[in-house]
């Protein structure tokens, strides 16, 4: 029998056996694993999916930046309107409250009645007094005629006294010389002498009853001026009163809608109390635009208006005007930056935009927020 062969101390059975099918099977294994290319060619059309994604993406960016750069919008935009409170001239009870809340009125529509009987009344107190003294000035004028003929029959009776003065005084030569001549009587120039100092008192007299006449005449002149100023004061207590009548009647100035109504019938009101706020037509948007953005900006250009209240409806515009300043300019404590920590802010700067057209269905109002989009190229 041979002997079997001697094994090192280190090596153990399989040792040799088991060291090469280890290390066959690794490189089994890295050559099976595939690369990255071979991946997506394993997948060819998600790839191709996911580029094509990519480029529509790029193309549509690019587009949309382009888009974009035709348009400026702000979400800073609110409906404006120039809404005034309705309020009565004169004290009264409200008889009538012909209009509700929210109601459009039209212009010249009546909204409040008030009572109207005591300023009916007035007026009729201040034509009686219109006629009064209306009456004054004809009764002025009555006595000024009467007059005027009382003192031209004074006048024809000063020249017929002033006539027979005249005579008496020729008379009355002719007698002293006569009489120094001694072909006249002394009794008959004595005579003679006391009617020229008749005469003379005639004339004086009618002389004085005429000028007392005119002087009465020019007194009842004065008295007409005077009836006629009272004829004028009394037109404008008509005018007044009448004003006054009108005013109990509190109509629309102009076509808009009736909102915050307070006045009730039967309501006690005074003058300047507010009984409804009053918001007419036409409305527009006030955009406050920062102030980088209305360099392309100008009056004209169209706009589409996005009203929050109304996510479904756009409505078109135009920009009417944009203010000189920015808003914080205008305000009652305006930013003052002359300090030694100025921080630089973007400024808004209001444009104005009219609203086209608005559907009946739509009820916009002041305070709405809006988002208003101006085409600028």
């Amino acid at each position: 029998m041979q002997d079997k062969p001697q094994r090192e101390p280190h090596e153990q059975p399989g040792d040799a056996s088991d060291s090469k099918p280890a290390a066959h099977g690794s490189g089994e294994k890295q050559a099976q694993r595939p690369g990255v290319w071979a991946r997506l060619r394993s997948h060819l059309y998600i790839t191709t999916a996911i580029l094509v994604l990519i480029v529509a993406a790029a193309i549509g960016g690019g587009l949309w930046w382009q888009h974009a750069q035709h348009y400026e919008s702000t979400d800073d935009a609110f409906i404006d309107a120039r809404q005034f409170a309705i309020s009565p001239k004169v004290a009264g009870y409200i008889s009538n409250v012909a209009v509700t809340d929210n109601e459009q009125a039209e212009e010249g529509q009546l909204l409040i009645q008030i009572d109207d009987r005591d300023y009916q009344i007035a007026l009729q107190q201040a034509e009686a007094q219109l006629e009064q003294a209306q009456a004054a000035v004809r009764n002025a004028d009555a006595q000024i005629e009467a007059q005027e003929a009382q003192a031209t029959a004074l006048q024809d009776q000063l020249r017929q006294a002033e006539a027979a003065l005249t005579f008496a005084t020729q008379e009355n030569t002719r007698a002293q010389t006569l009489l120094k001549g001694g072909n006249a009587t002394l009794q008959h120039a004595q005579q003679l002498k006391s009617q020229l100092q008749q005469a003379q008192a005639t004339a004086n007299a009618a002389r004085s009853n005429m000028n007392a006449a005119l002087k009465q005449v020019a007194g009842l002149k004065a008295q007409k001026m005077s009836a006629r100023a009272n004829v004028d004061a009394a037109n404008a207590q008509v005018a007044q009163a009448r004003l006054n009548l009108d005013h109990t009647r509190l109509t629309a100035a102009q076509k808009g809608r009736v909102v915050h109504l307070t006045a009730a019938k039967g309501q006690y009101v005074q003058p300047g109390q507010s009984l409804s706020m009053f918001v007419p037509y036409p409305i527009w948007v006030t955009a406050n635009f920062k102030e980088t953005q209305i360099a392309a900006i100008r009056p004209g250009q169209s706009v589409s208006i996005e009203i929050d209240a109304f996510t479904k409806r756009n409505l078109h515009g135009r920009v009417v005007s944009i203010q000189s300043g920015s808003g914080t300019a205008f305000s009652l404590l305006p930013a003052e930056n002359a300090t030694g920590n100025f921080v630089k802010v973007v400024q808004r700067v209001p444009v104005k935009i009219a609203i086209d057209d608005i559907p009946a269905d739509l009820p916009p109002g002041p305070g709405m927020s809006v988002v208003p989009t101006v085409t600028v190229r």
